[in-house]
């Protein structure tokens, strides 16, 4: 029996962190052992915030290319690819938009947060708003059974899931409703306690040499009571419990949560332990980095034979648009 497939893609607009190493690209590796997985860099998605300078565009395209592989990505077994290597993407986004109302498109719940969220740029363009467009192109192309999101990412997937509904009521049924598959996102705090973010600066990035991780925990913020070392504290308060929770044994986590409490241990001797156990993981994945970045053919290779099976299958899928919306007569 044939795997069902899976689809996801990051926008290529700045540097991987932790974050998403934890959020995103451990449960992408676990996916590809039990679906046909399609996994793309979105660079046509990140010009539509970031058009007016997109000089550094192809380094982050080669960085999240590296990341993914280095987090475990196996290109033998999941499909890689660079969204704007796919003209299709672009003429499925446009026939799309011949059939999609316009409303929909305006009560998108992010449309409205991000121009607030980001009122130093002009994002009064058809391009940001017809982003939820271009992003169903993305999924329906491979016709995707699954898109991997958080709860709070739901609402998002139901817009295609719509134009999906609409399209097949207009022509025919091509296109599977893609469902969501439910993902535990954990919560990442940044360095400052806020979430980890590249806008808030307090990121703690795949691509930092393991002085500069190192620094940046040694420097993170902890519960606020803790003024001195004798002081007890609230381990819930701290942000680098937090991370424990994520990186750390549940032994670990009681030591340093029981130290916290009774001030037994400090706060350097809590981040110590964190330090190590974030370097467990990060030890590999930043020789993997080394060794990809050495071999730039290797990163072509990858990405021409990752967009030769994508594209057959976007092959397919237009054939089959472009007939049943009459575009195929000779």
């Amino acid at each position: 029996m044939a795997k069902q497939r899976v689809l996801s893609g990051m926008q290529s607009s700045g540097k991987l962190h932790l974050g998403n190493l934890v959020g995103a690209l451990q449960n992408w590796v676990h996916l590809q052992d039990r679906y046909d997985c399609y996994y793309f860099i979105a660079d046509w998605h990140a010009l539509t915030t970031g058009y007016t300078d997109p000089s550094a565009l192809q380094e982050s395209v080669r960085d999240l290319l590296v990341n993914f592989l280095a987090a475990g990505i196996d290109p033998d077994k999941s499909t890689i690819f660079i969204q704007s290597k796919m003209p299709e993407h672009a003429e499925l986004h446009l026939l799309l938009s011949m059939v999609t109302p316009l409303g929909w498109l305006e009560r998108v719940p992010s449309y409205k947060e991000k121009q607030q969220e980001l009122k130093d740029r002009d994002l009064s363009t058809y391009g940001f708003l017809g982003y939820p467009l271009l992003q169903t192109a993305d999924i329906i192309m491979y016709r995707a059974h699954y898109v991997p999101v958080g709860i709070d990412q739901v609402p998002h997937l139901e817009i295609t899931r719509e134009i999906v509904r609409r399209f097949n009521y207009l022509y025919k049924e091509i296109f599977p409703e893609p469902e969501a598959l439910l993902t535990e996102f954990p919560k990442v705090p940044g360095v400052d306690g806020r979430k980890m973010s590249k806008s808030y600066d307090n990121a703690i990035y795949l691509s930092d040499t393991p002085k500069e991780v190192e620094r940046k925990l040694k420097t993170m913020t902890t519960d606020p009571a803790r003024v001195k070392r004798t002081d007890p504290g609230d381990p819930e308060r701290s942000p680098v419990f937090q991370l424990h929770k994520i990186f750390s044994s549940k032994q670990e986590q009681g030591e340093v949560a029981e130290g916290c409490r009774t001030a037994g241990i400090g706060c350097i001797d809590c981040k110590k332990v964190l330090i190590k156990n974030i370097f467990i993981v990060m030890e590999p994945l930043w020789k993997k980095r080394e060794e990809l970045l050495r071999n730039p053919d290797q990163l072509q290779e990858i990405i021409r034979k990752g967009t030769d099976k994508a594209g057959k299958t976007a092959g397919e899928t237009m054939g089959l648009v472009r007939d049943t919306m009459g575009l195929s007569a000779y």
